[in-house]
């Protein structure tokens, strides 16, 4: 069984997904307190649900892409079986983690979207770095970025790690600390082949925070 906070349909608003229909499923339980946190909500609230019943409410809205966030889904061990069912069964699955919690067990049945920590969050600390290195070529790594030493620090990371020659790489301004313009400037100026994402979603519902 998975504790789950919500399934819900949605566009997706970040990642290279961005502006697709999406079925979100979103576990329950965080192991993070990220300063800038918009999900809070789920760090406990859930229902039990066995793998079955998850993809029944999936197929009710007949989309191909499928989401699983938090919280944090890999703290719940059938995550990546769920992740397999889906795949199995011709989805397009998506699974973003926090980067703390370990990413093998997903293997190919999904695009893993790592969200790396900056200093901004008070959580950069707790972050698995072999995690890099299991890494395919589908997966992604997202950036929140919100100061200018948040900036220099990703920066950073992508360099040390090579992350341009292994993943698509995402930086997304924390609003209102970082503007979009802001951080879009600092990209241009420094040359970075980073793809900047804006959260779709809180442009289309900037009032509403669970169910979108």
């Amino acid at each position: 069984m998975l504790s789950v906070n919500e399934i819900f349909y949605s566009i997706q608003g970040e990642s290279t997904f961005s502006g697709m229909p999406c079925v979100f499923i979103r576990l329950s339980g965080c192991n993070l307190r990220c300063h800038y946190c918009d999900t809070a909500y789920a760090y406990s609230k859930g229902r039990s649900m066995s793998v079955n019943q998850i993809i029944e409410q999936v197929s009710v809205y007949e989309c191909p892409l499928v989401e699983i966030t938090g919280g944090e889904p890999l703290l719940q061990k059938k995550t990546p079986r769920l992740a397999e069912r889906l795949t199995a069964l011709g989805y397009r699955v998506l699974v973003e983690t926090n980067g703390t919690q370990n990413i093998d067990p997903l293997k190919d049945h999904a695009v893993c979207i790592m969200d790396i920590k900056c200093p901004g969050s008070g959580e950069h600390e707790k972050t698995d770095w072999s995690n890099i290195q299991k890494l395919h070529e589908h997966d992604q790594v997202k950036f929140v970025i919100g100061s200018r030493v948040d900036y220099e620090w990703a920066k950073e990371i992508v360099r040390k790690y090579r992350l341009q020659e292994k993943v698509e790489i995402l930086f997304s301004p924390a609003r209102p600390s970082m503007t979009n313009r802001e951080l879009a400037e600092l990209i241009l100026q420094d040359r970075l082949h980073v793809r900047l994402q804006v959260q779709l979603h809180k442009w289309i519902w900037p009032h509403e925070t669970e169910g979108r």
